[in-house]
């Protein structure tokens, strides 16, 4: 795995990242985000429906929580999952926890870690782990980790305690690993820690980057954890503290806005668990990134529209992430009854070029399955466009005006929260 930057603009990375997969065929370009998937499908698709999406990314986001009570069932297959789920041609990429579900705290130990699964709480050893990632075989995975320091009310005294845990959760499983002939050619990214404290954010960066890691994962900045000036600001200072040739992942953050603060701060990679949020408040992406010289009047007309809907929510609720958000449609709502139009107009998916708002009103009241089929076709298809918009805007230098696209009127830079 190797990152080759093409430039650097105020902070924000472009370039691509190479060697990816066991044979090092792949690659992906940054900033750019992740698929992501239940136990290896994406939520309301299968494998054939995906594939008519254009330029998905080549990695696929598979998480412990949903993988770790079919062990058994993995270990006897003998196969790895790639093969299980049917993912011939995409590198797999396993974290510990699913990014758009919440799970229990108060469940970590000096020794252990715990992932919530359809049974129930599986604690995993550093040793449950690593058999976990031989039978997974996964082309990367993120290191153990104590991430449970992500509350308003965490202490210092425990949130150094988890970057403690975190760093010596690394240093035994780089150990297994390095002995183990089945993660060979297996890349592990190390996790940051350090909840809200700048001090313990950057010694977690400074020592995971002494290890022999491939990468990054910036973990407890999720949305509904902090302010997103704190989250800025903490980002930035961690990846000043981190080696510039290597990707930088950053966990639970996935609204636009978020996305492109972050992105400002240094972050290449996110995951692409957004789309799925939005699909299951029965809503479809909106939000404009059209950086065209003629896209004014479109983008003028979208924001008359989303000003006029009197559901849409501002941004910013901490204590509820799952919220609608400012960038959304909420497609239940009675005034979309006689609504004829596409989602977005313009838009490329299959949904847009064959149904109409009104179409996905009914579908969504009379809760017929077909609602989440198509609206994940949307979003997916519409968010992974957007960071195609972000490359571009970089490569540019039209940053400022994907800014003001996305995140309101013409000249209009930021909302309050």
């Amino acid at each position: 795995m190797k990152l080759e930057l093409s430039r650097v603009v105020k902070g924000s990375r472009l370039g691509v990242l190479k060697g990816l997969g066991r044979m090092g065929q792949h690659s992906l370009e940054v900033p750019g985000c992740l698929v992501y998937t239940h136990f290896g499908t994406v939520p309301h698709l299968t494998q054939d429906t995906l594939r008519t999406l254009k330029n998905l990314p080549s990695v696929t986001q598979v998480t412990l929580s949903d993988i770790a009570e079919h062990q058994e069932v993995l270990e006897e297959f003998r196969d790895g999952f790639r093969k299980f789920a049917g993912l011939p041609d995409t590198v797999l990429y396993c974290s510990l926890h699913d990014p758009a579900a919440t799970s229990p705290t108060g469940y970590t130990t000096n020794k252990t870690v715990s992932v919530w699964g359809s049974g129930g709480r599986i604690e995993l050893t550093v040793a449950k782990f690593m058999a976990l990632q031989k039978t997974v075989q996964p082309d990367w995975y993120q290191s153990m980790a104590d991430g449970e320091t992500w509350q308003n009310n965490t202490s210092r005294k425990r949130v150094r305690k988890s970057v403690d845990r975190t760093l010596a959760h690394l240093d035994e499983c780089l150990l297994v690993h390095q002995n183990s002939q089945e993660l060979e050619g297996v890349e592990v990214f190390g996790m940051v820690e350090g909840g809200d404290i700048l001090e313990e954010r950057i010694r977690s960066a400074r020592e995971t980057a002494k290890r022999p890691v491939a990468g990054f994962c910036l973990d407890g900045l999720q949305t509904g954890s902090l302010q997103q000036d704190l989250r800025t600001q903490l980002t930035a200072a961690v990846t000043k503290e981190l080696p510039e040739n290597k990707p930088r992942l950053l966990q639970g953050v996935g609204r636009p806005d978020e996305v492109l603060a972050c992105v400002e701060a240094g972050v290449d990679l996110f995951e692409g668990f957004f789309p799925f949020q939005v699909t299951e408040r029965g809503c479809a992406l909106c939000f404009s990134f059209d950086i065209s010289p003629d896209s004014e009047r479109a983008v003028l007309e979208l924001n008359e529209e989303r000003d006029a809907a009197g559901d849409l929510q501002q941004n910013g609720d901490l204590d509820e992430p799952t919220k609608m958000t400012y960038f959304e449609m909420n497609l239940k709502d009675k005034r979309y009854q006689g609504d004829f139009r596409p989602l977005v107009e313009g838009c490329g998916c299959y949904c847009c070029k064959n149904h109409q708002r009104a179409y996905l009103h009914h579908l969504l009241v009379t809760n017929e399955l077909l609602a989440g089929v198509l609206l994940m076709i949307h979003n997916t298809s519409h968010y992974h466009s957007f960071f195609g918009a972000l490359r571009e805007a970089l490569a540019n230098d039209k940053l400022d005006l994907l800014k003001r696209r996305v995140l309101g009127r013409p000249g209009q830079t930021e909302r309050k929260e």
